[in-house]
């Protein structure tokens, strides 16, 4: 099974020059980085022990900045590697201003990549966060006798069938890790379908997902909102902004001043999903635009990074995006410390533990489909009541779960 993989990593390899060009072409790609990809590296390797983190993009970096930062406390530790494989969370990572921590973009996982990759980082512990396993990278640690952790680790039924259709060749892979934590009971069950022998189960390191930066709002929009109620479209996919703004449309009927601010997901979509939204003939205002808000706009479309805090600090109402019109669901944590109301759809399947959570605590509510989103906007647009009493609980549970996952990591050092 290793080498048909093998196979079709080199055929991705001949292909490459023209998928990175077609990526740059769409801004998915830095022009003066990519060449990382190729394990031709731009930062030096320091003296002493690294320790590797692998994320896939900002949901997974966002939930070990936390532990990251009480890693480099640590007088062992010289320097801490963090390698992703998108843009957008590179320019995340470069706004946390880390000490010890670096960042790359992780290579293709072809063998001779990888193999170069280790012999120039040559770290001390390779831990790999969610599901981001990849084969050629694993074998060669291995090969390398380097220690290998899978941490806040998640496999869904879905995913649990895939690695499953796999045999043996799934289950060395999984083997091979010196510890699994997983992220909630769903992906232990699975873990151990999987014959894996070595887990720990500590919780979910999303609880610790701190509010590491916060960007006051700008006085213009302060001035806009004071006579406003706002609700926004948090995380949204394609198909979500639309239904957004129609539920718009019928709220205004009832409240006059009400505005949505929409924070897609992917912000390089927003000059399409302004388009869509123009059908609905409201006012809309992109939050990068230096002109003066009129005073009569509807949607406020947020197209920046890093700012989703002080939106959420002055909305009390929010609907969780990837929940209606595609499957996994986004992490509804963030909005929960801001003690916002919050909505979602039936398709969180990667936070489904948290969502239970939240919906136990009657902080989060799910609904099916536009009408019943309306039908309970309705209802709590019109509650002045703003829960407060979540933030302080999950924040314990986060400390928790922060300080077990770093005593076991810390004992692997």
């Amino acid at each position: 099974m290793i080498y048909i993989y093998r196979f079709l990593i080199n055929i991705i390899i001949i292909l490459s020059p023209l998928i990175i060009l077609i990526r740059l072409l769409k801004k998915k790609e830095d022009i003066k980085r990519f060449k990382e990809k190729f394990s031709f590296f731009s930062k030096k390797r320091g003296r002493g022990k690294l320790i590797w983190f692998h994320t896939a993009s900002v949901g997974e970096l966002l939930s070990i900045v936390s532990l990251i930062k009480k890693m480099e406390k640590n007088k062992k530790i010289s320097q801490i590697l963090v390698t992703t494989t998108t843009l957008t969370s590179s320019k995340l990572f470069n706004k946390f201003k880390f000490k010890k921590a670096i960042h790359q973009f992780f290579p293709i996982d072809n063998n001779s990549l990888t193999k170069k990759f280790l012999d120039y980082w040559s770290p001390n512990l390779a831990i790999f966060i969610e599901s981001e396993i990849w084969p050629n990278m694993i074998k060669n640690l291995e090969k390398k006798s380097i220690k290998k952790i899978l941490l806040n680790a998640r496999i869904s039924k879905r995913s649990y069938n895939r690695w499953k259709l796999l045999g043996s060749f799934s289950e060395d892979l999984f083997k091979s890790f010196d510890l699994t934590l997983p992220q909630n009971t769903e992906s232990k069950v699975y873990l151990n379908k999987l014959n894996v022998k070595k887990i720990k189960f500590l919780g979910n390191l999303k609880f610790a997902q701190n509010d590491f930066f916060y960007n006051k709002p700008n006085y213009k929009f302060k001035k806009f909102i004071k006579t406003k109620k706002l609700w926004c479209g948090l995380s949204t996919h394609p198909g979500e902004e639309t239904i957004c703004g129609s539920v718009q449309v019928q709220l205004l009927k009832k409240f006059k001043n009400l505005v949505l601010i929409i924070i897609p997901r992917h912000v390089e979509r927003v000059k399409n999903l302004s388009k869509e939204l123009s059908q609905y003939n409201l006012k809309q205002h992109i939050h990068s635009d230096n002109r003066s808000i009129h005073k009569d706009t509807k949607i406020y479309i947020v197209d920046t990074y890093g700012e989703t805090n002080s939106f959420l600090d002055m909305c009390k109402t929010v609907f969780m995006g990837k929940s209606l019109t595609t499957d996994g669901g986004q992490n509804p944590l963030e909005a929960a410390r801001d003690n916002c109301s919050i909505l979602h759809g039936p398709n969180v399947s990667n936070f489904l533990e948290i969502y239970k959570f939240l919906n136990k605590e009657k902080i989060s509510y799910k609904i099916y489909n536009q009408k019943q989103l309306y039908k309970k906007l309705e209802i709590l647009l019109a509650n002045k009541n703003r829960n407060s009493r979540i933030k302080n609980r999950i924040n314990k549970i986060g400390n928790d779960i922060l300080t077990k996952n770093f005593k076991v990591i810390e004992s692997l050092i």
